[in-house]
């Protein structure tokens, strides 16, 4: 017996009847051999870890765009708190925690510069509707990898696909990565807004506050709690917290996702993926050579569509300097 079949043995041995063994992933798209050490979900997460796509996370919008101070979160700082949580939370329910992990990781590598700015942008001006969760599989099947894609397993790639609200993971453990990412930024962007003087803890709705708690700590461990103590066969908070949770939610949207202050800036930042967007549809000579094999498959909206996607904020900021804005003699 190997060590990966060890590793197997014990899962079997230690995790919950509903967790999800790795010796009975579905599999990957693509036949490989098993690693005689790491799991299927080990292998994904390390597969991840080591993409580009994954490191371009530094340099993406989570609410702020470009934010200059130091503390304020990115989108990878958003995935690794995200991982935390939801690697706490299966760790207590005796869920995978390898899969869980393996898909908060993943769960956003489609996201395109700004936010979703950024995604409301291409939505208007592809052809076919832009999703950062869609866009997210597709840069771990297709674009990944120098376009070799990373060829996870069905059940990461099922969890990437859904770790909206709205989506409907097959898995436990995505469903407990998909209520992770909800808990994680809800209370981190909470923490940004305050450092940024977009509002104060007192403007936080106090009725919520007497159920959840009066700081992002305390907070995020009430609902991480609050998902343990109410999941057995499904992954819920218990009603006053989820109603508090809510009501929460509510007040973000309102104070901090639709504030003048980030509107402003998202419109700036819509017009500059816009500009990029129809620039390179009517150049399509200038694309990179990585994008060529994309236009020749699927055609130039879906290769420019891709490419934008992969662009980080500032990469993004200096390519549209360089088309856009007339350079200085010297």
């Amino acid at each position: 017996m190997n060590i990966r079949e060890r590793t197997q043995e014990i899962e079997k041995m230690t995790l919950s009847k509903y967790a999800t063994l790795s010796a009975n992933s579905k599999g990957r798209v693509n036949f490989e051999e098993e690693c005689s050490i790491r799991t299927p979900f080990q292998l994904d997460i390390d597969r991840i870890v080591n993409d580009n796509s994954f490191r371009r996370l530094k340099f993406k919008t989570q609410v702020f765009l470009i934010p200059e101070g130091d503390h304020y979160r990115t989108r990878l700082t958003h995935t690794m708190e995200v991982a935390r949580v939801a690697r706490t939370i299966a760790r207590a329910l005796r869920l995978n925690e390898d899969l869980t992990e393996a898909i908060a990781l993943a769960h956003d590598l489609g996201h395109p510069p700004f936010g979703h700015a950024g995604e409301r942008a291409l939505s208007e001006v592809c052809p076919f509707p832009f999703r950062h969760y869609e866009q997210s599989l597709r840069e771990v099947d297709l674009l990944a990898n120098k376009g070799k894609g990373l060829n996870l397993s069905f059940e990461v790639r099922d969890g990437i696909l859904n770790h909206t609200m709205a989506g409907n993971p097959a898995t436990l453990e995505g469903k407990v990565a998909r209520i992770s990412d909800r808990i994680a930024y809800i209370n981190h962007d909470i923490d940004d807004a305050i450092r940024a003087g977009m509002i104060k803890d007192s403007d936080l709705p106090r009725n919520a506050l007497e159920v959840l708690g009066k700081s992002g700590r305390e907070r995020i461990s009430i609902l991480i709690n609050s998902v343990v103590e109410n999941s057995i066969d499904d992954i819920t908070l218990d009603m006053e917290v989820q109603k508090a949770f809510d009501e929460i939610y509510d007040f973000v949207l309102v104070n901090v996702y639709r504030a003048e202050r980030v509107k402003q800036l998202e419109e700036k930042a819509e017009g500059l993926v816009k500009t990029l967007y129809q620039y390179f549809v009517k150049h399509p000579e200038n694309l990179p050579e990585e994008s060529k094999s994309v236009l020749e498959n699927e055609g130039i909206d879906r290769a420019v569509c891709d490419y934008i996607a992969g662009m980080t904020d500032r990469f993004a900021i200096r390519l549209f300097r360089s088309l856009y804005i007339p350079a200085g003699w010297y």
